[in-house]
């Protein structure tokens, strides 16, 4: 009779500063675009819940947003979840870009009252050498002593395997959660309205992506295409103009775009139908913020 091979299985929250490489970690991790990214700060606004299986361990990684001082509801918010995250975690992952290298205040603060293991994991060594990111890894565990130090480039994979095999030494035995074959438990409609807003960030400049969100009023799958309508909600009439461009250049330019990624995210044709509403200072509005899932 073979011997019962222990099955590990648990929460890992990953959690940094703005443009720590928290989602390209995550997805690097599944082998698969779960979480958006761009270069600018700031892209990831939901709890992005990401699952890792082999035959003994699944891992639910937690996808937050990066930490910063909120100022308006809709960054206070995305701070709720970062919390969320750290309190359902069995351990958490805290990943530093080794050009900007420090530990936010809150966060210090939050690591000294909780007992749960906490990896560092400083990214993108592929930029600087060993001597370097071993200099860094000294002085961040002189301010807090973490349970581990991983060195990683979530950006080709170098370290992940490693980083791996301590996530699992952390968790506790027990059962799957989720069906080996997931790969998250976010509908198909919440990963076309990210991918739609990652082309805001990438297509427009300064506040204007920080000041939309999108939502996706119909979802129809259909034989030939599926069908998709959704509406990207700005914060001042000022925006809607400027979304939509001369001629309405911009808003199709955009849903060109979105359109070839949300079709190679559903290995289908997509029929993309997007509008722009006005709905003043929803970023400041608790209901409204609510009501767009954050």
């Amino acid at each position: 009779m073979e011997k019962d091979i222990t099955h590990k299985s648990g929460y890992a929250a990953i959690i940094g500063k703005p443009n720590a490489g928290k989602s390209t970690l995550m997805n690097r991790i599944l082998g698969s675009k779960i979480s958006i990214t761009t270069h600018k700060e700031q892209t990831t606004r939901h709890q992005v819940l990401g699952i890792y299986s082999k035959d003994d361990l699944q891992v639910i990684f937690l996808d937050t947003p990066g930490v910063i001082s909120p100022r308006y509801e809709l960054q206070k918010a995305m701070m709720r979840l970062v919390d969320r995250a750290r309190r359902d975690a069995d351990v958490i992952l805290f990943i530093v870009d080794i050009t900007d290298a420090r530990i936010p205040g809150r966060l210090l603060n939050v690591f000294k009252s909780i007992q749960k293991p906490i990896i560092l994991i400083i990214n993108k060594i592929d930029r600087v050498s060993e001597e370097e990111y071993r200099q860094v890894s000294e002085r961040l565990n002189s301010t807090y002593r973490f349970d581990e130090t991983h060195f990683i480039s979530a950006l080709n994979g170098e370290g992940i395997d490693e980083l791996l095999s301590t996530v699992k030494k952390q968790l506790p035995e027990g059962p799957a959660y989720y069906p080996k074959d997931m790969l998250s438990e976010q509908p198909v409609r919440f990963f076309v309205a990210e991918l739609i807003r990652e082309q805001l960030y990438l297509q427009f400049h300064q506040e204007l992506p920080y000041s939309c969100t999108v939502e996706v009023i119909q979802y129809e799958e259909r034989k030939d295409l599926d069908y998709i309508n959704a509406d990207i909600i700005v914060n001042r009439k000022s925006q809607k103009g400027m979304l939509i461009g001369k001629g309405g250049k911009a808003i199709k330019k955009l849903g060109t775009s979105a359109r070839a990624t949300i079709e190679a995210f559903i290995d289908k044709k997509a029929y993309l139908d997007l509008h722009v509403k006005v709905r003043e200072k929803w970023r400041d509005d608790p209901v409204m913020v609510h009501s767009f899932v954050y």
